[in-house]
């Protein structure tokens, strides 16, 4: 059976392989001899398009001639003419270069100023924050101090009231007992029993 299918596979293939039949032929050059003579009508259209442009161009040429005919006639005034505007665009242009030049130098020098000027004041600005940080530092340093100056004060200051808060309250309690002595002695004279009351 595998035999068979081979040859079978062989004759499917030949089969695709068939020569084109002439009518195929004769479309497919019927289409090309179409083509050439659209392309020929084309061309031919395009060789009158050109022949009119020819004649066209010709007249042009003629009258072109003419022209330059009647400018050879004035040509030396037209030269003279161009030489004198020539110079004069020359002059003006010198006298424009000149000046530009002179103005970039004038810029360049100001902006060389400027540059300078910049450059001065940032240095003055970086000198003012350094200066500016340098105070501020100083006078942190000396808020500082006098906050320890003013603690040891204050510590010395309640101290020294405690002191003589403690020698008055000593003072008071030996005078506040001699009054009591003394009062109670007082009661006793007038029979009196100081406890009791």
């Amino acid at each position: 059976m595998a035999p068979t299918k081979k040859g079978k596979g062989k004759k499917a293939g030949k089969a695709k392989k068939k020569p084109v039949p002439d009518e195929e032929k004769y479309k497919k050059t019927e289409l090309e001899v179409d083509t050439l003579k659209q392309y020929l009508v084309l061309r031919r259209d395009m060789a009158r398009q050109a022949m009119a442009d020819s004649e066209g161009l010709k007249q042009k040429l003629a009258d072109l001639e003419k022209e330059l005919e009647e400018a050879r006639g004035d040509k030396k005034d037209i030269y003279e003419e161009m030489v004198r505007r020539y110079q004069q665009l020359q002059r003006q242009a010198d006298t424009r270069i000149q000046w530009l030049e002179d103005e970039r130098k004038n810029l360049q020098e100001k902006l060389a100023a400027c540059q300078e000027e910049m450059r001065e004041s940032q240095q003055d600005k970086a000198r003012m924050l350094e200066e500016k940080d340098k105070a501020i530092a100083e006078m942190q340093r000396k808020i500082d101090e006098m906050e320890t100056e003013y603690e040891k004060i204050l510590h010395a200051s309640l101290d020294h009231v405690l002191s003589k808060m403690q020698t008055t309250k000593l003072s008071w309690e030996k005078e506040a007992t001699g009054i009591h002595l003394e009062y109670k002695d007082r009661l006793k004279e007038f029979g009196l029993r100081p406890l009791e009351m």
